[in-house]
């Protein structure tokens, strides 16, 4: 990963955790027009410069590679893929909150 750093008024550099298209593309091993397309879609958010480059989280990363391993084992394509990752982050996100809620009765 490569360091973006970000230029304020007083021309100190600010640590950024983000990732840039080339670095995103080569961890994720997608080809770029199917990140192009994710982004379309609007299923992948990257951060756009002021120089309108794309920034991407490490959750991206991670979300993608969820994708690519469902459409290369389920031989689904990548819009089906997206709606499963989905599904599946709903379902972490619901269980999470009933563990927090299940600590409250106890």
């Amino acid at each position: 990963m490569v360091d973006i750093t970000i230029l304020y008024g007083s021309d100190l550099p600010a640590k950024s955790d983000r990732i840039a298209w080339a670095q995103f593309i080569e961890m994720t091993e997608m080809h770029p027009a199917l990140v192009g397309e994710l982004i379309e879609l609007g299923w992948l958010r990257p951060q756009l410069t002021s120089g309108s480059q794309y920034l991407f989280r490490h959750a991206d990363v991670y979300r993608v590679k969820k994708l690519s391993r469902l459409c290369k084992d389920l031989d689904i394509s990548p819009v089906g893929a997206s709606i499963i990752v989905d599904l599946v982050e709903r379902v972490e996100f619901l269980e999470k909150r009933v563990r927090e809620l299940e600590k409250l009765l106890i």
